[in-house]
């Protein structure tokens, strides 16, 4: 039986759609860096290297967000996308994992 088809995304402007894209990518490399994770040196070092150009794409994203006069951010649908993109999953790397030895 295949999985189940996750939910459509929802309508979202070119902006929101890059700015969601931008954030994920930065999330996804600041989970590879966490120090609190198993992992190798190297591979915290290339996504910290990458990081920093991830950050700079998602200023200028925002930057021209907020040239166009788009000075607020309506949370409900990006949040909804960011549901469906699975974000919770994602970010959980950038957290501490459980501690299971004490």
């Amino acid at each position: 039986m295949p999985p189940p088809e996750p939910p459509p995304l929802p309508a979202l402007t070119r902006a929101e759609a890059e700015l969601i894209d931008r954030h994920l990518e930065a999330a996804d490399l600041l989970g590879r860096v966490n120090p609190g994770r198993p992992g190798d040196t190297y591979r915290a070092l290339s996504a910290a290297q990458a990081l920093a150009g991830r950050a700079v794409e998602l200023r200028d994203t925002l930057a021209l967000m907020h040239r166009r006069g788009e000075t607020e951010l309506h949370a409900d649908t990006p949040a909804r996308a960011l549901r469906v993109l699975e974000v919770e999953r994602r970010t959980a790397r950038v957290t501490l994992p459980p501690d299971c030895g004490s």
